[in-house]
């Protein structure tokens, strides 16, 4: 029966994680890495590899799905295939007060056939005692999060859950519980080692990931507000956190370099990849003694001024670059 169940949550699932024990696939080809996938599963969505080594792949269909889970070897290396759980699964949040009342387990039963697999009441706390409010977290087997779900006759619209970041009660970083730790205590007042917060004397609080002068857990910490950002788009776009960090990364501003700085050096750098301009200059030419026109001089005149009223009238007729159109006529 478990097996089943498991073959049925896999067949659902789009992103899967292949390891190898000894971390060989670290240092495979990518070369003989697409070829062994195309040819027992076909041309994938994507291919990734991860820092760790591990290759994160997305399938098309349930056929590649099934396929892909077969896989034991890449080349020499012996791998495992298991789903990516934190992708293949969605959390959305529904706001009714119709169903305050109801049972986490009942809204499971009548969501089921809309592949919502669990569900959490939020609850509020007031005088030591736990209060039910009318939010409840879904838990939806697929990476897309639909936009409403039918409970009886009426139609729930879903939002994103973002929730809280993630920070170790004992080494104060974001990213992991104090179960999962393996760093030193740090205090979360003054961020001295070996300190307990809760009998912590300092009178100048001290964050340890951003050295603010606060607490690590004050909720405005610039370093918490980016974690938080970067939560927030790994869930809204259904990407991987080093994904989500990246973006977040690459859009914030840097510390200590300006817009207008940063302008300046964007104009000099194209500046300079710019040919110049032609320059027009008009040399003065030295003076020369006047002499009475003649009457050659006269017949002279008149041609030119014939040619040149000729000229001018072709050249309504003809494209010229704008250097020049701004070349003065007597010197055409």
């Amino acid at each position: 029966m478990a097996e089943n169940v498991l073959h049925h949550s896999n067949a659902h699932s789009k992103f899967f994680i292949v390891s190898s024990e000894k971390g060989d696939l670290k240092n495979a080809s990518p070369i003989l890495i697409h070829k062994t996938i195309t040819a027992i599963v076909g041309e994938v969505k994507s291919i990734k590899k991860l820092h760790s080594g591990q290759l994160l792949i997305e399938t098309i269909n349930t056929k590649q799905t099934e396929n892909l889970m077969k896989l034991r070897k890449i080349g020499e290396i012996e791998v495992k295939v298991a789903p990516y759980h934190s992708l293949n699964h969605s959390k959305g949040a529904i706001s009714e007060s119709e169903f305050q009342r109801d049972l986490e387990d009942d809204i499971v039963e009548c969501l089921k056939d809309q592949k919502v697999i669990a569900a959490r009441r939020i609850t509020i706390k007031r005088n030591n005692q736990n209060f039910p409010t009318k939010h409840v977290i879904l838990t939806f087997n697929t990476p897309i999060l639909p936009k409403s779900v039918k409970i009886a006759y009426m139609n729930c619209p879903v939002r994103h859950f973002i929730p809280n970041q993630l920070r170790c009660f004992k080494c104060q970083r974001f990213g992991h519980a104090i179960t999962a730790c393996r760093g030193k205590q740090i205090c979360a007042r003054c961020s001295l080692p070996d300190n307990d917060s809760n009998n912590c004397s300092s009178t100048a609080p001290k964050c340890y990931n951003c050295n603010g002068d606060h607490p690590a857990f004050f909720r405005s910490c610039p370093r918490y507000k980016q974690e938080k950002e970067i939560l927030t788009v790994k869930i809204t776009k259904n990407i991987s956190f080093p994904e989500a960090r990246k973006i977040v990364i690459d859009r914030t501003p840097k510390p200590g370099i300006s817009y207008s700085s940063a302008l300046n050096s964007v104009v000099t750098s194209c500046s300079q990849n710019m040919q110049p301009a032609p320059s027009i200059i008009n040399t003065p030419t030295a003076p020369t003694a006047v002499t009475p026109p003649s009457d050659n001089d006269v017949i002279t005149n008149k041609k030119v001024t014939g040619s040149l009223s000729l000229r001018l009238k072709n050249l309504g007729k003809k494209r010229f670059p704008l250097y020049l159109k701004l070349v003065p006529f007597h010197l055409l």
